[in-house]
């Protein structure tokens, strides 16, 4: 008997059906068998059905005689069910990944309860993702899991199915199916919310629910939405057969309310010619379902609804609409306005003179003190003290910034006026179109690492990195350039053909890596025991790249699998990107996307796990081990382009799966001989100039004017990275053992004579 059942109800989503069966049959939780219920769907859905069947054992097909609906589908799996609990899933929507192991570990943390109520999030045609407004109502900060009674704020979420997990034993005892016609989730979702002796949440997106362009029944226009009626008199019913529930009816009611003039306000969901119909409908439903005690009144537009003036609410909805968008008139009155007074803010401080002392940094479109920019501006203040600098962020980076380091608003008046004035301005990706660099400012460009994808003009001829880019522009802003850095020989030829312009390239390492040979043991060890990991364990820094060609972001290797697999002797750095963190990670796998800075991550981990991302390089300079999890290289460089093939000369192992992925970290060839060569020949080739002085090198030739770009560069052989965790802690158990030694000695030596 499997953990979990997943109904699908399939009809008419052949282009979707493959990415949702996927969803589930490929969880990192396997225990489940997946029934999929052919709905007489006229496409090739019965196809997809059989061909998953036929090659996976844990699928169930089931092909309906006559097209019943997806509430008569659905009722058709629950028959062919043999799990401990029933899940539903729409055959255009998915599982995320990790769902069903985050669910499992959930109903065994909460003894085994009735329903759990999980969270999702709409995915968009156009690529957006956005979780329900509600979801702070499924903390796990509340009450435990009980009945609703202790929880009855979980009737506000969406009355659906598929965002629970129903006990299946429950379902059967309490009778629970699902009616024909639209709006069958209505008298499923709340009778099983008051009958479930035990009720609990998990505070994850488990489902991505797509919001498609044509085709569902938001962005359906027919008078099938009249069934919303028929269903809410089912749930009364049901609660007239169940007065225990009586109290439930007050709130039911205004939920009903609210979901039928939710309907009715929909554009496109009722034919014109019906609306008057819908709305007769609504106001005799409100009066004849009404409880005695109703509770609150729920305000005028519900009476006016019960009373039937349909034309006065018309009239008060509009004038609502008309409402707000007087109100965003006004604003956008107001920031066009501010937009003008800054525009002439900044071109009379073009008319002062330079101050020949401001230097401006910025970084990651003013995000917080990061990456070469951040290096670069500590050199300054310690190499050139009469300079004064600035740093361009928001509030929420602010935190970030050094103490003395001035802070600069975005498109404030104070930060126009710098960008008019100071002398130097630096920058790693790019100032705004409307800033004009005047004569005798200094533009350094410090880009944001070595490249691997294609950068520049040399992304025109591939589509998905291309969309939407004005390259005129972007050469516009590259002859701003005075000097433009680069990390290795490599990066001088890339930037040569990507950007051309008149600059000065400074081949001088990466300012940024220069913490990575400057720091100590002590610093190693320092940030492991911030970062909270025990002593001996083996950290691995997880750092995939973000993807052009794909909307969204999802890790190709999940790093709640690597943590469980790879057992308590390791953890699991993850620094993934904000749009598809995972979320509920088990405790050695540790969440930090938002850490200040990726240097320090590199500094505790003992190596490296990553795809494309152009860290590698810069965790090659500390010498650590480094394993290449290539799965979708062949797509990724269709898409994007890349200048040299990573697989070919990789900086250590390369893993084509998930599974090979394991394999070479459990085996411990990720830190062998042969990863120890290939990282070896890696460093040569793109680690040529990081040897700690990169910043320093900056600060004299450009701020100091000192040619030559003093001091040379350290020899490889002569370089001495910052100790990997295992080293360090040796030398400071050895420095430790020292010292109790001088201790003692001092301790036994005859006191000095007196004078």
């Amino acid at each position: 008997m499997p953990r979990f059942s997943v109904i699908v109800p399939v009809h008419q989503v052949q282009a979707y059906l493959h990415e949702c069966l996927e969803s589930v049959l490929g969880q990192s939780f396997t225990d489940v068998e997946l029934i999929a219920v052919d709905d007489r769907s006229p496409d090739g859905c019965g196809a997809i059905i059989d061909s998953y069947a036929a090659r996976d054992r844990r699928v169930v097909a089931v092909h309906l005689a006559e097209n019943t609906g997806v509430g008569r589908a659905r009722n058709a799996g629950i028959a062919h069910a043999t799990g401990d609990y029933l899940l539903f899933l729409d055959g255009d929507d998915t599982l995320t990944p990790g769902a069903l192991r985050a669910v499992a570990d959930r109903l065994a943390e909460t003894a085994g309860p009735d329903l759990l109520v999980f969270d999702h999030a709409r995915t968009y045609w156009d690529g957006r993702v956005a979780r329900d407004r509600r979801s702070h109502l499924l903390s796990h900060g509340g009450p435990p899991p009980g009945p609703l009674t202790d929880r009855p704020e979980l009737l506000r979420l969406p009355p659906v199915a598929w965002n629970k997990a129903y006990r299946r034993e429950f379902v059967e005892r309490h009778g629970l199916s699902f009616p024909p016609g639209w709006y069958e989730d209505v008298p499923w979702t709340y009778p099983a919310l008051l009958g479930a002796g035990s009720v609990a949440v998990l505070d994850r997106v488990c489902v991505h629910h797509r919001q498609r362009r044509r085709g569902s029944i938001r962005r359906t226009t027919s008078s099938h939405h009249f069934d919303v009626f028929d269903q809410y008199d089912r749930l009364f019913d049901h609660l007239d057969r169940h007065p225990v529930h009586d109290r439930w009816r007050p709130a039911l009611h205004r939920r009903m309310a609210d979901h039928l003039l939710l309907i009715y306000n929909s554009p496109g969901r009722l034919p014109r010619s019906s609306r008057a119909a819908y709305f007769g409908r609504c106001g005799q439903t409100l009066r004849r379902l009404r409880p005695q005690d109703p509770g609150r009144a729920g305000g005028p537009r519900r009476l006016l609804v019960r009373l039937g003036a349909r034309h006065v609410f018309d009239a008060v909805r509009a004038a609502g609409t008309l409402r707000r968008r007087l109100r965003a008139l006004a604003r956008t009155a107001r920031l066009a306005g501010r937009a003008a007074a800054l525009r002439t803010h900044y071109r009379l401080q073009r008319h002062r003179p330079l101050d020949p002392r401001l230097a401006v940094f910025t970084a990651d479109r003013y995000g917080g003190y990061a990456c070469n920019p951040a290096a670069v501006e500590t050199a300054v203040r310690g190499l050139a003290p009469h300079l004064r600098t600035a740093w361009i962020t928001t509030p929420e980076h602010a935190g970030t910034l050094p103490p003395g380091v001035r802070r600069l608003q975005p498109d404030s008046p104070a930060y126009w006026t710098a960008l008019a004035r100071a002398t130097y301005l630096i920058n790693n990706v790019n100032f705004p179109h409307a800033y004009a660099k005047r004569p005798g400012q200094v533009n350094l460009h410090t880009h944001q690492g070595t490249p691997l994808g294609h950068m520049g003009l040399d992304v025109q001829d591939d589509p998905a990195a291309s969309a939407g880019r004005d390259f005129a522009r972007m050469l516009a802003h590259t002859d701003r350039w005075d000097y433009c850095l680069s990390a290795n020989p490599h990066s001088s030829v890339v930037w040569e053909r990507a950007y051309p312009a008149g600059y000065a390239t400074l081949e001088y390492g990466q300012p940024r890596n220069d913490v990575l040979l400057q720091a100590s043991a002590d610093d190693v060890l320092r940030l492991r025991a911030a970062l909270g990991l025990p002593e001996g364990v083996t950290a691995l820094l997880y750092a995939p790249a973000h993807r052009d060609h794909r909307h969204g972001f999802r890790p190709a290797a999940d790093p709640a699998r690597l943590g469980r697999e790879l057992g308590p002797g390791f953890a699991v750095l993850y620094r993934g990107w904000a749009a598809g963190l995972p979320e509920d990670l088990p405790g050695n796998v540790l969440d930090v996307s938002a850490h200040r800075s990726v240097q320090e991550l590199c500094l505790a981990s003992d190596g490296l796990i990553t795809d494309y991302a152009s860290l590698m390089f810069d965790y090659a300079v500390l010498d650590r081990p480094v394993v290449v999890h290539a799965e979708d290289w062949t797509a990724c460089r269709i898409a994007r382009g890349a200048y040299l093939d990573i697989t070919a000369e990789p900086p250590g192992p390369v893993a084509g799966s998930a599974d090979e992925l394991l394999t070479v970290l459990r085996t411990g060839a990720w830190r062998g001989p042969e990863s120890t060569r290939l990282r070896a020949a890696f460093r040569a080739r793109y680690c040529p100039w990081d040897d700690g002085h990169a910043a320093e090198r900056v600060v004299r030739r450009v701020f100091l004017g000192e040619p030559g770009g003093q001091p040379p560069v350290v020899p490889p052989e002569a370089r001495r990275p910052a100790p990997a965790p295992d080293l360090a802690r040796a030398q400071a158990h050895e420095h430790r053992r020292t010292q109790d030694f001088g201790d003692v000695y001092d301790q036994t030596r005859d006191p000095a004579p007196d004078a």
